[in-house]
């Protein structure tokens, strides 16, 4: 059966662990100039209805690195579920290429795609998860602070996608998970109930930064919500990382931001641009822990 990587439960513990393993080895690879051309004559097919940066950037590089080749199709060349069905593209695709990484809205095109495909599928993002950010993070905090098994996570602003990815990884890598929202803008109640323990939902981003190892964010209104912005940002207010929120956590906490950022709004500048900020190293992550995941599912032939 093929496996696919729609979340981050899909992998078991095990897998999770050895595919990070692999990505900080990768990334001393490629460091060092030493050839990892694994798969000469692969092809990648890459379907985006969100327009992307660093996702893009990462997926193709990575399969450069690898020796193969990425087709990209943006919404103007395929939108999944109109015209052609999304199982026919699935079929007529998963024919053609190696495997095949989505980036959408709704999270059940995904799992459709992947339902009717030969090859393995990876979400690249979709309104309810976004699991590939979560392996550069976890990675992030492995090369700078070691195992994050634990540790405690603070998680600032909107009940999204990212945050709901963060619930996930409390589950697959044992930390504790402190999220901060404004009222109305909570994580879906059931992807909350799987991580039973390890969650605890507050109102109050203060009593969320307490102690905590790493406390990271994301913008307020992500693609899609652009018109909410200034209903959000009213809403977020008193949910800007700042520097007093920063004192509040370990004197050696990580800043994280899974980036586009707005300064002055979800966070601060100082804390961004400042010494405790890995933001860059979590954007460069994503090249690294994609490469290992795109060998893993690879290999399963």
């Amino acid at each position: 059966m093929t496996q696919h990587f729609l979340t981050l439960l899909d992998l078991d513990k095990a897998q999770i662990h050895t595919l990070i393993e692999r990505a900080i080895q990768l990334k001393k690879m490629q460091k060092a100039g030493e050839p990892h051309e694994l798969f000469k004559n692969r092809v990648m097919g890459m379907i985006f209805d969100k327009s992307s940066t660093r996702t893009r950037v990462s997926f193709e590089t990575g399969m450069a690195h690898f020796g193969g080749q990425a087709i990209f199709l943006s919404p103007r060349d395929t939108q999944l579920g109109r015209g052609e069905p999304i199982e026919d593209s699935a079929r007529v695709l998963s024919r053609m290429v190696d495997i095949v990484i989505i980036r959408t809205f709704e999270h059940e095109k995904l799992e459709r795609f992947a339902e009717y495909s030969q090859v393995p599928v990876i979400n690249a993002l979709t309104d309810l998860y976004h699991p590939c950010q979560l392996l550069a993070d976890v990675q992030t905090y492995f090369e700078a602070r070691g195992d994050i098994k634990g540790k405690t996570v603070s998680w600032i602003g909107d009940g999204n996608n990212m945050c709901h990815s963060y619930i996930n990884a409390a589950i697959q890598f044992d930390f504790s998970l402190n999220i901060a929202t404004p009222k109305g803008f909570e994580p879906d109640k059931e992807i909350m109930a799987r991580a039973g323990d390890k969650i605890n939902l507050t109102n109050d981003p203060k009593a969320a930064c307490e102690n905590a190892d790493i406390i990271t964010t994301d913008v307020w209104a992500s693609m899609g919500q652009e018109g909410e912005q200034d209903e959000r940002a009213n809403a977020f207010a008193d949910f800007q990382v700042d520097s007093k929120l920063m004192k509040l956590a370990h004197n050696d906490a990580l800043f994280m931001h899974c980036l586009p950022a707005h300064r002055g709004e979800e966070v601060s500048a100082d804390v961004i641009d400042g010494p405790q900020s890995v933001v860059w190293d979590q954007a460069e992550n994503r090249l690294h822990a994609q490469k290992a995941l795109t060998e893993l599912l690879l290999n399963q032939k």
